[in-house]
């Protein structure tokens, strides 16, 4: 053996022995489960799940999780653009329940043209969103505010759509949106997941990604560095609108109606996804894929309850101290980074 191959080796020795050494190491052990503590969490409820009920494995249940949190998934994906710069979305329920009024009102004066219905949906969660957009970017009013009216105000013209009442006596056709079947997953899944990843890679490889990260974590220097930072804040709540129409003829599909009250809440359990998974509330700090995590953590929460029969005040309870503890953990670990 050459003396160079002898060095290599030694090398390569040492730096297996540090790899050893480090794994080894109980602070790198502890720091490793804070850093995933939401997916050592998931496995565990996962688990605990599976051993009390020999239902919660089975693929019509793992898919029924599925098309739960699909219209979840899509505000979801929404709040967390906003809440990357820094923001906060109250909306998403209330536009939920327009697409859904608007939608459910297109199919019955087009006989269930699906494109008109898709599209009106869109239409409105974009224009809401829109609104939502200009309150801050250009008024300057802040996003909880901003939001806070948007929730009141479009709760309100959900219900004057329909005149107060549902709208109901839909074409069958309408439910072909969200139960139609390929390969066996119904459309709503496949939305969400195709969702999920192009938001992850437009997040992580685009500069647009890079522009959102950078507004959360500081809009001064973002302008100063060139940013348009208006024009980006206007793009991500006009998307989130969009994002919450889509949710809300999703939502619609599924029941074959137009509930004005459709969507109700729907922007807390948003909220509580971004943040458990590993979103900070101040900006500038979060993964797509976190958010996909902690959805699927709050589905998989509600759906084994519910095979247990625990009560739904119990199954708030339990999200509540899930949601303070992950910003806990969140905190904590910020510090000793720090």
């Amino acid at each position: 053996m050459s003396s160079n191959e002898a060095e290599i080796d030694t090398t390569s020795r040492r730096s297996f022995g540090d790899v050893v050494n480090t794994v080894k190491d109980p602070k790198w052990v502890l720091e490793f489960l804070i850093r995933h503590s939401m997916v050592v969490i998931l496995v565990i409820i996962i688990g605990y799940f599976a051993y009390r009920s020999a239902r919660f494995t089975t693929p019509e249940n793992l898919l029924t999780i599925l098309v739960a949190a699909a219209p979840f998934a899509l505000i979801a994906l929404g709040q967390t653009l906003v809440v990357l710069t820094g923001g906060i979305d109250l909306s998403p329920g209330s536009i939920i329940a327009m697409s859904a009024m608007t939608a459910a009102t297109v199919a019955k004066i087009t006989d269930g043209n699906l494109l008109l219905i898709v599209l009106s949906a869109l239409i409105v969660g974009l224009a809401a969103g829109s609104v939502n957009g200009f309150l801050v970017s250009r008024l300057n009013i802040p996003p909880f505010i901003a939001t806070l009216g948007m929730l009141t105000a479009g709760s309100g013209i959900a219900y004057a759509i329909g005149n107060g009442a549902p709208i109901n006596g839909l074409p069958a056709t309408f439910g072909a949106i969200a139960n139609t079947r390929i390969f066996g997953v119904q459309i709503p899944v496949i939305v969400m997941i195709l969702g999920i990843i192009v938001l992850a890679i437009v997040m992580k490889r685009t500069s647009y990604g890079m522009r959102i990260y950078a507004i959360g974590g500081n809009p001064m220097a973002s302008r100063i560095a060139g940013i348009n930072v208006r024009r980006t804040l206007f793009s991500v709540y006009a998307i989130a609108g969009v994002l919450a129409g889509l949710s809300g003829v999703m939502l619609a599909s599924r029941v074959i109606s137009g509930p004005p009250n459709l969507g109700q809440g729907y922007e807390l359990d948003a909220i509580a996804a971004v943040v458990i998974g590993g979103a900070s509330l101040a900006g500038g700090r979060g993964t797509v894929w976190g958010t996909a995590i902690g959805l699927v953590l709050i589905q998989t929460l509600n759906n084994g309850l519910d095979l247990l029969i625990v009560p739904a005040y119990w199954q708030d309870v339990i999200k509540g101290v899930l949601i303070a503890a992950a910003v806990g953990v969140d905190v904590w670990s910020t510090k000793r980074r720090k």
